[in-house]
């Protein structure tokens, strides 16, 4: 990065604290972006190459009040549409703005409804893909953001992945805590959260209690995923509604997938530690593991002893053992028995 982009990174980096409150989080972002493109409010979904256009599986508000934030995440599920995300992201220049009906569009029609002025919404890829959509919005009647707000706003893009990749990373790479046993809750099509075993209730608490996250933010994202769920059912070739969850919101791995009931409109959510192949795809995203080093950590978690892993790979037994300090100074791990653990257990 260059000097001006170390200096944000690391104000970046400052604003995400892991285990601070969603909001302060939120605000905090805000006020780093803020001399760079002056806005009312901001919404950051994230989530990770691996995992596909999707539902978020982190996301910073602030400044949006509560049933617009209802209202947007409802539309797609990502806080920005899917179908957008992937178009934005394929653009030389990764920004559009939703000018309340000008180009009409859903996010468009949303904001023009509820009168709350326009988005300059932004795309946050690199070359591994796409890491989520950064939002900003400036109420009804301030200055409409223009092309020099586009352009200043994409050069945050390389700090802000590093930043949230360094969040993401920063704890232990171990369960922190005690993990609850799976569960499963029940999204009604009305989209509020039904039955729930004791079980849910607990990851619940644990998820929401350890940012804060507003109930309305909890629900409204279960309801997307419900949605995802019930959009897939009918179109195969729509997104699979999992996600892998990093630690940093709850202490440790979740992966959470979502399947319809019938023709009801109810829809099945199932909640578990992420191990395994339901971890390793987004673990690898985060903790920027190659190709290479991911057929390694599937072996090792298949049981597989350093030599026998060199033979399979036709690898020398000491290109093994330099891929895997690689990994464990990648992962802040100490040694195989501690990246098998996390990665299993």
């Amino acid at each position: 990065m260059r000097a001006d982009g170390d200096r944000l990174y690391r104000d970046l980096r400052a604003a995400l604290v892991p285990g601070a409150d969603l909001k302060e989080t939120g605000a905090a972002l805000s006020r780093v972006l803020a001399p760079m493109v002056a806005h009312d409010a901001l919404r950051c979904g994230v989530m990770n190459p691996a995992s596909g256009l999707g539902v978020t599986s982190l996301a910073f508000w602030h400044g949006y009040a509560p049933d617009v934030g209802r209202a947007l995440l409802s539309q797609d599920g990502t806080g920005g549409d899917a179908r957008e995300l992937d178009r934005l992201a394929r653009q030389t220049l990764p920004v559009t703005v939703a000018d309340r009906g000008h180009h009409p569009g859903a996010c468009d029609r949303l904001l023009a409804e509820y009168g709350v002025g326009e988005e300059l919404c932004l795309a946050l890829r690199d070359t591994r893909g796409v890491w989520g959509a950064l939002c900003l919005l400036r109420e009804a009647g301030g200055r409409p953001f223009d092309d020099g707000d586009a352009r200043r706003i994409a050069e945050v893009v390389p700090s802000l992945i590093a930043a949230l990749r360094s969040y993401v990373t920063a704890g232990p790479v171990a369960p922190s805590a005690h993990v609850p046993p799976p569960s499963v809750l029940i999204v009604a099509a009305d989209g509020r959260i039904g039955a729930m075993t004791p079980q849910a209730r607990t990851w619940l608490e644990a998820m929401t209690a350890r940012q804060n996250v507003p109930d309305w933010l909890t629900e409204s994202s279960f309801a997307a995923l419900a949605a995802a769920a019930r959009e897939h059912a009918q179109s195969p070739r729509r997104q699979y509604p999992r996600l892998c969850v990093p630690s940093v919101g709850s202490g440790w791995w979740t992966a959470i997938e979502a399947q319809p009931l019938g023709d009801e409109g109810d829809v099945a959510v199932m909640i578990q530690r992420a191990t395994g192949a339901l971890l390793l795809p987004s673990f690898c995203d985060w903790y920027g593991i190659t190709a290479r080093e991911r057929q390694i950590m599937h072996h090792l978690q298949d049981g597989s002893a350093p030599k026998q892993i060199a033979r399979v790979l036709d690898l020398s037994v000491h290109t093994v053992n330099e891929h895997l300090r690689a990994i464990f100074r990648k992962t802040g791990t100490c040694g195989r028995n501690e990246l098998v653990a996390a990665i299993t257990a």
